[in-house]
């Protein structure tokens, strides 16, 4: 979902590639799986002490962990890269833990089968019809960009409706796709695998977010 400068993506390109595509995508699945199973154990363990954090502390730390995960994540160096995808994933994860609790299990586990089953059909689309997902990156940058101002807004003039929900999943489902097929391009390589995590743990998240509440103002 990020993109990374030119001579990163360059090098990401030209790398010797030492992976199958079955290991390749094996690595990304298992991953992606990684970084969910430990926002779930913090939601489920953390909780109670985030939710006591001062939350100036707490943002400072959010931003500079994702930062320096992001940074980290354009290393040409596997390991450097996996630290780095966790500097992301733990800060998210108290994120959760702090906004998760106000929903209850049954619409969370609800939220959780719809983003699966998009993420499923999204990567289904972007291997069955790869040319219509490869001109959708500065569309959908564009597109996000536009959104989130938008919302910034409708937000400041008093606007909470459900729209820019809908609008963001259909943004953040495009992206998994694109971002699916922009994987597959690269050399199947360790670090490249690992690197493509990162973009597609984000897309899933925020679509996850975004459909918890859309099923939480249509329960209410």
């Amino acid at each position: 979902m990020f993109d990374f400068n030119k001579e990163a993506k360059k090098e990401r390109f030209n790398a010797h590639e030492n992976l199958s595509s079955g290991a390749y995508n094996l690595v990304i699945g298992a991953c992606l799986l990684y970084g969910f199973v430990v926002n779930a154990l913090m939601v489920k363990f953390l909780s109670p002490a985030l939710l006591g954090l001062n939350p100036l502390i707490f943002l400072i730390g959010y931003f500079v962990l994702c930062f320096a995960g992001i940074f980290m994540s354009r290393s040409k160096s596997p390991l450097v890269s996996f630290i780095g995808y966790n500097f992301v994933v733990v800060p998210i994860g108290a994120l959760l833990a702090i906004s998760l609790p106000e929903y209850n299990s049954e619409l969370i586990l609800s939220a959780i089968i719809v983003t699966g089953i998009v993420v499923a059909v999204m990567m289904l689309l972007a291997t069955l019809f790869p040319n219509l997902f490869a001109r959708m990156g500065a569309a959908l940058f564009i597109a996000l960009s536009v959104s989130i101002l938008a919302q910034f807004i409708a937000l400041l003039l008093g606007y909470g409706g459900n729209a820019f929900n809908w609008i963001f999943v259909i943004i953040f489902s495009l992206y998994i796709g694109f971002d699916w097929y922009r994987a597959q391009q690269f050399p199947k390589t360790l670090d490249n695998a690992i690197d493509c995590v990162l973009d597609l743990y984000l897309d899933i998240i925020n679509l996850f977010l975004r459909i918890l509440e859309i099923l939480s103002r249509r329960k209410d």
